[in-house]
This record gives C-alpha cells, structure tokens and sequence, in this order.
C-alpha cells in the first residue's frame, strides 16, 4: 500500500515521525550476532559543558552517514553515543552560575552542595545534547548511552588507574607545573594555549656586589624578579668569565644573589645574562635544580602576591608588575623599555594566563607506553585520514612527557590514594575545604595532605595500615584529568574492566571521527591506554574532520557572538537539509567556512542548507511526479532494450560505483555531489523528460516498461542517497509501489554495483542528444524566446550514421527541444535569421522569423550594445588613469578590471546575437 505523499514537502510534518518508528522498532539496536561482520564506533563524547554547536553537528552527520550505510551494508552496526563529565569546564560552568544568581563561590557551599548541583546541570544539558542528536537524525544505540561518571565507568577509570601505578607509571612527585589561578587547578601541557600579545621588554640593572660588574636582564615578567634566586651566563661567554661566582643586588629587596655558569643562557640574546626565578618559569626551574637554587614563590596561587614578595605583598600581578616598574625607575635601575610580541600560555578553557608553579602532584611517565605504541602507528595498524596526522603523531610519541594528572577540582573522578592519619601525623595537615580556600587567598597552598607523605593507591578505602596499623584514612582531595577517564572510552564503554560477549565482537572499534585539537589529548592516550589493558589498538581508522568556522573565517563561539546551534539550521531548513549542507562541505579542506548569516547568536540564512532544502524539493517532486504516472504498474522487472532505459542504468550503476568508492575512502563532498547530479540532472532533468514521450504515449507495454524503470530507478537512488538525507528517503521509500513487505531503507540492502549494466553506446546516444537539446535551448536564452512557445528545429548531421541514430530519438528531441517541426537530415542549409550551434556531430538551426519581433529585438539589442560600449569605454579610461592605479586600493583595482572584462564578454555576445538576427 502506497503512502499519499503532501503536495509540498515539509521537513517538520515528517522527521519525527519516522525518529519514533524507527527507535521504537530497534532498528537502531546491534547486539552481538556470529552470522554477521561487526562495525562499531563509538563516539567522541561531548561534553555536558551545554549544547552541542555545528562542529558537533559536522561530525555527527559524519557517524551517522558512515552507521547508515554500514548497516545497510548487512554489517550488525553498533554506534555507541555517551557524554563526557568536562572536569573542568562544567566545573567552571557552574561556579560561573552560581556566582552570577547567588555571589558564591564552591567553597561557600562546600563539596557536596557544589557537586549536587553540577549533577543538575548535568542532567539538563545532557538531556539537551540527545534531543539535538536525535533531531538530526543520528541512529544510535540509545540502549547503551554512557557517561564518564557512571557506575561501571568509575570502576574501570579506578581499576586503570591501580593498574598503572602498579606498573610504576604513576607517581606523586614535584614538577613545574602550569596552574590555572582562575580555575584553581593544575592543567596539563595540552591545555594550554598559546596566544601572542603585544606586551614589553623591560630591561633592568641589577648592582654588582663586592666590586662585581653590574648585569643587565631583560624579562617580560618583571613582577616574577621579586623571586630571582640567581642569575645565569653561558659559560663560553667570555664577557661574564670573571663574573661568575661573583654576585649581584637583587634590585627592591636588599638580597645578594649569584651569578651562575649555565648553557641556558644565550650569549647571541643581548647582554648574555638572564634572571632565574626557580619558582616561576619552567627553564628557570631545570637551572635551579642543577644549580640547587632556592625556590621563592612570590605569585599566590590566586595570582596575588604572597608574602615573599615583601612591600608587594597582596597586590595583583599585573598590579604589581606596574608597581615594580615605577619603582625601577625611581631608583634609576630601569635602563629601557622595549615593545615586545610574545607568545603567552593560557587555560584554554577559561582563558586565564596560566602561571607555572613547582608543585607537589600526580603524574604518569608515558614513555613505556609511547614506545609501545609507535610500532603500531609506523606499521598502519592504525590509519589516519588524511595521513599526515599519523606521521604528526608519532613525532609528538617521539617528545612524550610525563602527563600531570591531578586537578584541584571537585568534579570528577577522585585519585583513589589513602594517607595514613597515624603514621602520617608528624606531616599530616588534614584540612577542610573553608581552609583550603583560606590558604589558597594567603597564597600558601596545601593540598589535605602535607607534601611528601606517603600514598596508599587502592580502588577500595584500606582498613589496615600496613606500617603502623592504624585504621584511620583520608582520601587525596584531588580528581583525575579528564582526558584520563576518556582515554579509556573505546573499551569501557563496552563493559571493561569485565570480559564480555560485546568487547570480544565489537572490539576494537572501526572508525574514531573526531576534530584535530584534540588528536594528543585523547586519540593518541586511546591507542597507547588500549594497547596497555587490551594489547589491542582501540581503532582501526581515525578520520580527521574539518574544523567548522564562520563564514568570515572567525572561530565559532557563542561569547563571541559567532556561535550557531545546528537546530537553528533544523527549524529552518530540516534536519535533512542542515545534513547535507555540512557532508558537501566534509572535503579535502581541514578549515570550512560555514556560509550561515549569523544575527544575535541565531542563524538568519545559509546559502548551503537552503540548496540541500531545495534538492528535497526536487526530489519529493520528482517522486509525486512518478507516483502519478503509475496507475495500472504491477511492480516487477521488466527488460528493457530502449536507449533511454539502458542509459539511465548505466549511469545509476556508474553512481553506486562511485559513491560507494567515496565512503571507502571518506570523501563526504564527493560523495553528496555524486548522489545530487544523478538525482537532480540525470534522472530527473532528463530521464523523467524522456520517460513522458511513452507514459503519454498509447503504447501500453511501452508505458509499463517505463513506469517501471522510473520506479525502480528512483528506489535504487534513495537507498543510496538515505544516508545523507534519511528523513525525506524514508518517507519516499515508502510511498513507492514495491514487491514484498517493507521495513524500512535503512534496513534495506545498500545498492551493490553491477559492471554488467555499464552501456557506454547508450551514453554515447544520450551524450548527443543532451548536447543538441542544450544547444537548442541556449539559442531560445539568447534570443530571448519565450519557454512555453513552440519553435522549428532544423538538424544537420555529419554522416548518414549520425542521420539515422538522431531519427531514433526525432520525438524525444522535439519534447525536450518543444518543437512544432523537426527537420533532420545532411547538408542542410541555415535559414535566413536563424539562431545556430555547433555540436561534435551536427548542426543545429533555429529559424527566428515568427518567433520574435526582428525589429524590437534588434533595437534592443542595439541599445544594450550602446550601454555596454559606454560602460566600457568609462572603465578603459579609468584603468589606464595611473593615479587610479596606483593610489587605489589592489582589491579595487582588480575588481575594475572583472568588470572591464564581463563588459567585453557581454558586447561581443550581443553583437554575435545582432548578427544571427541580420542587421
């Protein structure tokens, strides 16, 4: 029974129906099943920060395409969904609300209130982010949806954790590591940013002591000298070879400090000598530690000064750094001041400057694990798309560095390490969060436990101290990186740390699609985690998509006001559309320019999405075309010999051949190109042209033959096209007349290519016939014809060949040329005021006598000629004026000069056209 299709085709009127059908029939569901090959992905989980934006939707219309098809393909097709808790950001998030609705901070309400209402937000938006996911259209195992901090996923971020330690990767230890003053916490090399800023170059004397030289540094950080424990010469510097060992004034604070022997610093660099600040940059720490210098910490945890900063003490840094400037100058120690462009580090997700500080955390060497995975990048047991990421990776295994995974956050999973209180009394300093705070805002922080006491790691909380006895425990306060808990994603998700039918069948994974900012953070922690707890690699490919930008390049942000939410697109132009606008730009590039109008954070319009509307348009005319014309179609195969038929095969089987080809090798935009120029020129700009000659013709077994070509022609092009546009393919699918019982397409068989169907002579025919009906219809163009009237046609072939093939299809060629005569033969000669055209096999005249006004055309075409000439001749002037040349702006010039152009296309046009209508 065939579906009543609406007159016109509305996006909103038909894609949550089919959402429901489909979820509520399991189409969605994979379940292990030994007759059949597996295909899972897993996706890259987005975080409950909040909604999901058009980066999100570019790589979710990816994962379904590739789902999609996959099952189609007969494979048992697993898409797992999941979202991630975003330490961090979400933590941020919400203190960032609850400071703007109720002035507080975290530690005002304490853990426990803050995390009840993280859950909260969690809730909220990672409702939201499904609904999107389902709006457009994603068929995901909703079954199975997981999130980081649920249950089993706690057990199996706990249980990796024990497990590394045990392998003495993880350790606790003092490193220089980059704090977040704004966050609070600890961030890792990855999660930084480095933005360059117009800042100086302050350069500053510090006296010689004792009869020593004076030395010049120069910093941009003059706030950090209030620390300067030393400074630093290269020891081939001739300049500084007597002053070494000598020692100099630190200016402001009264403190001799020495003059120290160190390849660090660089004799080309202008004075040769450099400030060292132990505690407060990172190179500056590796020479305190070879020249065991004192570390002064006189920036505060919460970027205020601390009381090492002596008469600084509580003031900003920046404030400070003023503050110390003006002081230089008053005691004459500021020698200049330089402009200076540098690149600073910031939290990428707060955007605070970070501060490096030498702190006491948990770190993870990943050299064992980097050299352990290597091998399977060089050998391709996983492949990148494109390939230049996997070389970028193994470079980056190659520089590895200890990984810094504690966060002095709330949110998240909690480092299950014990201190004995009893045998750690003599260093213990249990401490609340209040207290915690109270440190933080003196600038003496400590974690719940003193530096330097010993950790018990266990999933479980120990009952028995095996040192002492004791039976008194607290945890460590801090929580693991997030980036730690998603590296195991692939396989927890799937039920690990336990054995199951699900990991031994989905596992490893097929496909990671994910964004390229985030190919170290995570892809790479994925394979080098898996290949640890799995001793297998987590994925066999990793698509790398392009990156979604506004159409002026700036990145997508809503703070920005550049941000857009892909269901702005959706109630606009539909799911399908919003899709088809995001594949057909998924090429090659790595950097898409999204053409969306954005106003006030809402999309206005988008040249893409409204092309993809308008194909559904078309396509869903061309089918209410077809289900009109089958009255008395008993569905079935009916052989055809006629040209138009084996024409129309071969080029839907030269489709199914390419466009499967696309998917194999992930290229999206070849991939929509393909499917739209056979659907919108091939089947319905011609062959449902050619097909009207016989469904209005009195042939009946002609017409059937046709109807049923139309029909099976038009199935074949949905199921290929249902990927991309599953909605609008669905609801045609359905409303075709078919043998048998119907589903649903995206459970029906992908269309598989068959060489045999290949006709290159009925390409050739149909080649010539396009190429004469083309000409046709650019002479009615330009001589301004109007469509709907009928016109004579004369048709000169180049052989008798050519003569008779063209006779074959003289009543297609009169429907699609709407000729009231059509004259073909050989050595015929043109009309008197005829429009003409030459085709490789014919020539091909217009008589235009009867058709237009001669006259009234002539006149018109003179006066534009007139306008043209004029408009030329003012632009030839004007580029050949060298103050307009030279003065004006180079995109203006070129401009002029493409309008100068178009101007001569355009006169030599019209003058060719007042020719053929004779003057």
């Amino acid at each position: 029974m065939t579906e009543e299709l609406a007159k016109t085709y509305d996006p909103a009127a038909i894609e949550d129906k089919w959402y429901g059908i489909w979820e509520e029939n399991g189409f969605f569901n994979a379940d292990f099943d030994k007759d059949k090959p597996a295909y899972c992905i897993t996706i890259p989980p987005p975080n409950v920060t909040g909604e999901l934006h058009m980066g999100h939707a570019m790589q979710h219309a990816i994962h379904d395409l590739m789902v999609r098809w996959k099952r189609m393909q007969g494979y048992e097709t697993l898409c797992l969904p999941g979202t991630d808790h975003a330490g961090i950001a979400t933590q941020m998030k919400v203190e960032q609300q609850l400071q703007e609705t109720e002035g507080k901070n975290r530690y005002d309400i304490g853990r426990e209130a803050m995390l009840e209402l993280i859950w909260q937000w969690k809730g909220k938006y990672g409702d939201a982010i499904y609904s999107q996911l389902r709006k457009l259209g994603a068929s995901y195992d909703w079954r199975r949806e997981r999130f980081t901090l649920d249950e089993g996923y706690v057990e199996a971020v706990l249980q990796a954790f024990e497990r590394f330690q045990a392998q003495g990767w993880i350790y606790r230890g003092t490193r220089m590591i980059n704090w977040c003053p704004q966050c609070r916490t600890v961030i890792s090399d990855l999660e930084t940013e480095e933005r360059e800023l117009a800042g100086h170059l302050w350069h500053i004397r510090y006296p010689g002591k004792d009869g020593g030289p004076d030395v010049i540094v120069a910093t941009t950080r003059p706030e950090t000298m209030l620390g300067d424990t030393a400074v630093a010469v290269h020891p081939s510097d001739t300049r500084w070879a007597d002053a070494i060992g000598q020692q100099v004034e630190l200016p402001l604070m009264d403190r001799a400090i020495p003059i120290v022997a160190d390849e660090y610093a660089d004799p080309e660099m202008g004075s040769g000598a450099v400030k060292v600040t132990p505690a407060h940059d990172p190179n500056d720490y590796e020479i305190g530690q070879r020249h065991q210098l004192k570390q002064i910490q006189v920036i505060g945890f919460d970027a205020i000064m601390t009381a090492a900063a002596g008469r600084f003490a509580g003031l900003d840094r920046y404030a400070c750094r003023k503050a110390i400037v003006e002081a230089l100058e008053e005691a004459n120690l500021l020698v200049k001041i330089e402009d200076h462009e540098h690149a600073v580090p910031h939290h990428d997700k707060c955007g605070a400057v970070i501060e490096p500080l030498p702190m006491e955390q948990w770190f993870m060497n990943m050299k064992e694990l980097a050299q352990k995975t290597k091998p399977a990048l060089e050998e391709k047991q996983i492949n990148y798309v494109p390939d230049r990421f996997r070389q970028y990776a193994i470079d980056w295994l190659d520089n590895i560095r200890d990984w810094a995974l504690s966060r002095q956050i709330w949110w998240g999973h909690r480092i299950p390490a014990w201190y004995c209180m009893q045998c750690s009394a003599d260093g213990l300093v249990p401490m609340g969060d209040l207290e915690r705070e109270e440190a933080l805002r003196q600038g003496s922080f400590r974690v719940s436990v003193a530096d330097g006491a010993k950790p018990f790691v266990s999933v479980e909380k120990p009952t028995r101290c095996e040192d002492c006895g004791g039976e008194d425990w607290v945890q460590d306060p801090d929580v693991l990186d997030t980036w730690f808990s998603s590296a195991l994603w692939p396989f927890a998700t799937l039920g690990w740390p336990r054995e199951s039918a699900d990991l031994d069948y989905f596992y490893p994974t097929d496909l990671m699609i994910t964004a390229r900012d985030i190919l170290y953070l995570w892809v790479l922690r994925m394979a080098m985690v898996s290949l640890e707890c799995r001793e297998q690699i987590p994925f066999k490919t990793v698509l790398v998509h392009p990156t979604i930008l506004t159409k002026d390049g700036r990145r997508m942000s809503k703070s920005l006001g550049t941000g857009l939410n892909p269901l702005d697109l959706v109630d606009l132009y539909g799911a399908d559309a919003t899709r088809y606008s995001l594949l057909a730009q998924a090429g090659a590039m790595q950097d898409v320019r999204f053409d969306a109008e954005i106003a006030d954070n809402k999309v206005q319009s988008s040249t893409s999405a409204e092309a993809g509307r308008n194909f559904g348009n078309k396509l869903w005319n061309a089918t209410r075309f077809v289900l009109m014309n089958v009255e008395g179609y008993q569905p079935g195969v009916c052989a055809s010999e006629q040209w138009a038929d084996r024409w129309i095969w071969s080029r839907l089987q030269a489709t199914v051949r390419d466009v499967t080809e696309h998917l194999e090798h992930y290229r999206f935009s070849d991939v929509t190109r393909v499917v739209y120029d056979f659907v919108w020129r091939d089947y319905c700009d011609w062959y449902l042209e050619l097909a009207k000659v016989r469904l209005q013709g009195g042939d009946g077994e002609a017409r059937n033959i046709a109807q049923d070509n139309l029909v099976r022609v038009l199935e074949h092009a949905l199921r290929l096209l249902h990927p991309i546009m599953p909605f609008i393919t669905e609801t045609l699918w359905q409303a075709l007349p078919q043998e048998g019982a119907k589903e649903s397409v995206m459970v029906a068989q992908w269309p598989i290519f068959d060489a045999a169907l290949l006709d290159a002579d009925a390409e050739v025919e149909m080649e010539r016939l396009q190429e004469i009906v083309t000409a046709v219809r650019v002479i009615r163009g330009e001589m301004n014809v109007p469509p709907a009237k009928k016109i004579q046609v004369k048709i000169s072939a180049s052989s008798p060949e050519i003569e008779e093939a063209l006779q074959q299809v003289k009543p297609y060629l009169m429907l699609l040329c709407r000729a009231e005569t059509l004259e073909i033969g050989q050595a015929i000669t043109q009309p008197a005021a005829s429009g003409s055209a030459v085709t490789a096999d014919a020539e091909i005249y217009v008589p235009l006598e009867g058709l237009i006004d001669l006259d009234a055309e002539r006149k018109r075409l003179e006066k534009e000629i007139q306008k043209f000439t004029g408009l030329l001749k003012g632009l030839d002037a004007k580029l050949s004026n060298e103050k307009f040349t030279g003065k004006a702006p180079a995109e203006v010039v070129e401009r002029e000069r493409q309008r100068q152009e178009e101007y001569r296309v355009n006169v030599a046009k019209l003058n060719a056209s007042l020719i053929l209508i004779g003057k």
